[in-house]
């Protein structure tokens, strides 16, 4: 049995065709969900979870450690992470180890100390404790569809709760079926874990049913604007982790024949559509033009196509819609007087690695959030400007500093607001211990790994025990 077959539930809503982004080939098709899919999820989840928070940690921690065992070594759900995300192998092997890694570590929550005993001035025990929230939403993207699903998913499960995961149908199968075939061979009870591909229109019935107290979305700055506003209104927590536009300073003792790779990974790698791509590169004067020529070379000898049939670097952005956003972003650069180094051709949805030189601040490429295989530099010519050029932007999501004196990059990143910070190295990093986000446009800061996970899918109770019944002057 595929894991286009996992389904667990028939949804109400319209038939939609899973299509493969390298051939425009349909892979099979899955049913889309309604408002009313989430609010039956929703009622299944509450009457689920009770039972399920109340099991022995030891429980949900075994559990949560086979589902990291099946994600380890499962071939077919790296197939549908090549096809239908359209991944080059090494992409989704390392999906693959992190979805692992996050169940593993989501299996030591279940055991984590849950709160603290109190002083108080009254003879009884105060304490606190850390409680499930019941049911948690997770709205998950396309672009790591499996990663950037389970990190949510497992945590929030591990400590008790019931959730509904609502996947992009782009990546229905890699990003929320594959994952429920996975957690039910691991044991999971029914009704715990539900996956509904949708649109809009179940994203919004999510985000209000007053079932879910918590929302995780991971997407778009735009979208998670309309999450959190809609969010507030329905008093509901929303942890959102949106766009970014990251900055790698390159200053002027780096070492070009180690950066230059490293340079291309943090903007082109799985074709520039991941939140934390390095989108602007900020480099020295004394290097700048060595340095567009090498990253352009880089570029221009990276292979692009099919990485299901083919050994590629790149593989296909993951609809035309894309397309059409990259390309008409590179198209609005050059004719404001951006110089195209290389790329800026595609064929189909292989977009070419593309390198912009003699940006500014009005170049569309360099301002906005391109989520494609483009990478602009731009010149500074001290540490001042390179400051003042990383922080002028409404994204605040991950920034790397290249140098040879690593105290000094510190001393820099300590001056740039951003969420993440990579010295030595490019701005695509994630590691399931480590806490993720982003501030200012780029989300509501490090919601997901590590202890992050406690605040995010937890209720802090106070509770206090006496031995006898309080008396009171009424």
């Amino acid at each position: 049995m595929t894991l286009l077959d996992r389904t667990t539930r028939r949804l109400a809503g319209p038939e939609y065709t899973v299509t493969e982004p390298a051939t425009g080939d349909g892979l099979g098709t899955v049913t889309l969900a309604t408002a009313e899919d989430v609010a039956a999820a929703a009622e299944a989840g509450s009457a689920a979870r009770t039972a399920w928070a109340a099991a022995p940690h030891h429980v949900r921690a075994a559990t949560l450690r086979r589902a990291g065992d099946l994600f380890a070594g499962h071939t077919e759900l790296r197939e549908w992470l090549i096809r239908e995300a359209g991944s080059i192998p090494g992409k989704a092997d390392f999906e693959l180890h992190v979805a692992a890694q996050e169940c593993y570590e989501a299996a030591a929550l279940a055991s984590r100390p849950g709160g603290q005993v109190l002083p108080t001035e009254q003879p009884r025990l105060s304490y606190t404790r850390r409680v499930p929230v019941g049911v948690v939403g997770v709205i998950a993207p396309f672009n790591a569809p499996l990663v950037l699903s389970v990190r949510s998913v497992a945590p929030a499960l591990a400590l008790g709760n019931a959730v509904v995961l609502k996947p992009d149908p782009r990546t229905a199968v890699c990003g929320g079926l594959g994952l429920a075939a996975v957690f039910e061979d691991a044991g999971l009870p029914e009704g715990l874990l539900h996956v509904l591909p949708g649109g809009a229109e179940a994203g919004q019935a999510l985000v209000a049913d007053p079932r879910v107290p918590v929302i995780s979305f991971t997407g778009s700055t735009a979208a998670g604007r309309a999450v959190g506003e809609n969010a507030g209104r329905h008093l509901k927590r929303a942890h959102l982790e949106l766009g970014g536009n990251s900055a790698l300073i390159v200053l002027e003792d780096a070492d070009l024949d180690a950066v230059i790779s490293t340079a291309a990974w943090g903007s082109f790698f799985h074709q520039g559509q991941i939140c934390m791509t390095a989108g602007r590169h900020l480099v020295h004067a004394s290097l700048y033009g060595e340095y567009v020529d090498r990253l352009a070379a880089k570029a221009d000898s990276l292979a692009v196509g099919d990485p299901h049939r083919e050994k590629v670097h790149l593989g296909p952005l993951i609809d035309h819609g894309q397309l059409a956003k990259v390309h008409g972003l590179v198209g609005a650069s050059t004719a404001h007087g951006a110089r195209l180094a290389a790329g800026g051709t595609h064929d189909r949805l292989f977009y070419r690695p593309t390198v912009l030189a003699d940006v500014d601040d009005l170049t569309p490429a360099y301002t906005e959030e391109v989520f494609g295989p483009v990478a602009p530099v731009r010149s500074f010519t001290t540490v001042d400007e390179a400051v003042a050029l990383a922080s002028a932007s409404s994204y605040g999501l991950a920034l790397g500093v290249v140098t040879r004196d690593p105290a000094r990059g510190l001393d820099l990143a300590e001056r740039v607001p951003t969420g993440i910070v990579h010295i030595n190295d490019q701005t695509v990093n994630d590691e399931a211990v480590a806490p993720f986000g982003g501030v200012a446009a780029s989300g509501t800061g490090s919601r997901f790994g590590g202890d992050a996970n406690l605040e995010a899918f937890t209720d802090l109770r106070w509770t206090t025990v006496r031995a006898d019944v309080a008396r009171h002057p009424f």
